[in-house]
């Protein structure tokens, strides 16, 4: 199998190692700048595009602080990721509040912010206007049901998601909105979660740009942005190929001039939401080989355990490995890599034909920067580990430290506590 390249050698991670004890996720500044402006050259076609970056992929105020020296907004979906943001230094319209079975203090807490609200359901236009009242700008998620297929390939199913409005409904959410006084609209969609082909986005825009161009004509909507949310996928495998953004935006850019511009929506902003495609390959999990076991299979037993990263447990998916220093040499020994859980699905590979492990070596694991550290929980009294910059100049910035026993007993209450 090919390797993956790392964005850290050897001797960087021992340095920081000395510094900083595993398991840690480290991320690469220089890697998530360079990508985020490849984004936006994609799509500069567009003057009003900004990237709202999905908050619960990486929830860590560093990375956040980057993505807006960037350009981007970011996307919340509960009161927490509001309060993140508002700490970040973001405000108004650049933040996207897409949430669904949202509580009133939710919504209050967006509308003070002056957050773009994204409704997800017909019924919650009601609700929203008991609440907090309606705002001038405001948006609607889509779901044109059936089933979303590229060529003769189904990807995905939107009738079966719990996400978005019918055609229907969505028609009348923006007749209702009007009367409650909203001026300016948004429409948003999400039919495809880590999609490995350049040709999702545009299929995607054409759909949206079809059905807002046909609410224009019927309701008068006045449509300010088009929201693309995310779907993007990355290579987890060393054999899969990337996504070009480039051929993504000018996709997209196709399909809004052969729709939009001639039906005089030429000033629609498109946005989109991306989480994985923007941070997934610049982040890696670090932890050091501390056991092997040889029963009916080898083992390799990490100090890392999928409390630090639960997608291989949750969803059976790959991460490619590196044994540091080991790059070149045979994958030639037959491996589970696991952890420490008292549950035997804590692997991050099975069954991995990788070069011999040594008690001692650095494991890097890779493409965690979304949906990593994020997903972490406390299962077995395991704490969350720390997370690590390695900034432009190869220096290393500590941007969450470590939780402590102290954390994790923080909120529990004992007898005879007095609180």
């Amino acid at each position: 199998m090919r390797m993956k390249r790392t964005f850290v050698t050897k001797t960087q991670l021992e340095k920081i190692v000395k510094k900083y004890p595993t398991p840690f996720h480290l991320y690469d500044e220089k890697g998530i700048r360079e990508n985020c402006r490849q984004l936006y050259k994609a799509f500069s076609w567009n003057r009003g595009f900004r990237e709202y970056f999905a908050v619960k992929a990486t929830p860590t105020p560093r990375i956040l602080q980057i993505l807006k020296e960037e350009g981007c907004g970011v996307d919340c979906a509960s009161e927490v990721e509001l309060l993140l943001a508002q700490k970040c230094g973001f405000q108004g319209e650049e933040i996207m509040f897409s949430s669904n079975e949202t509580t009133p203090s939710e919504y209050a807490l967006a509308y003070k912010l002056g957050a773009i609200i994204n409704l997800d359901d017909i019924t919650h236009i009601n609700f929203l206007d008991r609440h907090t009242g309606i705002p001038q700008l405001v948006c609607c998620r889509y779901n044109p049901g059936g089933h979303f297929a590229l060529g003769n390939t189904i990807m995905d199913h939107p009738c079966d998601a719990k996400y978005g409005m019918t055609p229907e409904q969505i028609k009348e959410s923006y007749i209702r909105l009007q009367k409650l006084g909203a001026k300016e609209f948004g429409m948003h969609a999400f039919l495809v979660s880590g999609a490995m082909t350049n040709k999702y986005y545009p299929a995607l825009a054409e759909i949206m740009f079809k059905k807002a161009v046909q609410l224009h004509k019927e309701t008068g909507v006045n449509f300010k942005f088009i929201n693309l949310s995310g779907g993007i996928g990355i290579p987890y495998a060393p054999d899969e190929k990337a996504n070009n953004i480039s051929v993504i935006g000018q996709g997209v850019r196709r399909a809004f001039e052969k729709i939009m511009v001639p039906a005089g929506m030429e000033n629609v902003a498109i946005y989109t939401e991306l989480g994985r495609f923007m941070l997934g390959p610049y982040g890696c999990l670090v932890t050091t080989a501390i056991h092997e076991k040889h029963t009916y299979k080898e083992y390799i037993g990490v100090d890392a355990c999928a409390a630090n990263l639960m997608r291989p447990a949750m969803y059976g998916a790959y991460h490619h490995i590196t044994v540091m220093g080991k790059e070149r040499r045979p994958q030639d020994h037959m491996y589970d890599i696991v952890g420490s859980l008292c549950e035997n699905n804590d692997k991050f590979a099975i069954d991995r034909m990788m070069p011999r492990i040594d008690v001692g070596d650095l494991l890097l694991i890779h493409d965690t920067g979304a949906h990593g550290f994020s997903m972490g929980y406390n299962y077995n009294g395991k704490l969350r580990s720390a997370e690590i910059l390695l900034k432009e100049d190869g220096s290393t910035e500590l941007i969450r430290r470590a939780e402590t026993p102290e954390d994790y007993f923080a909120t529990m209450i004992f007898e005879g506590d007095k609180r």
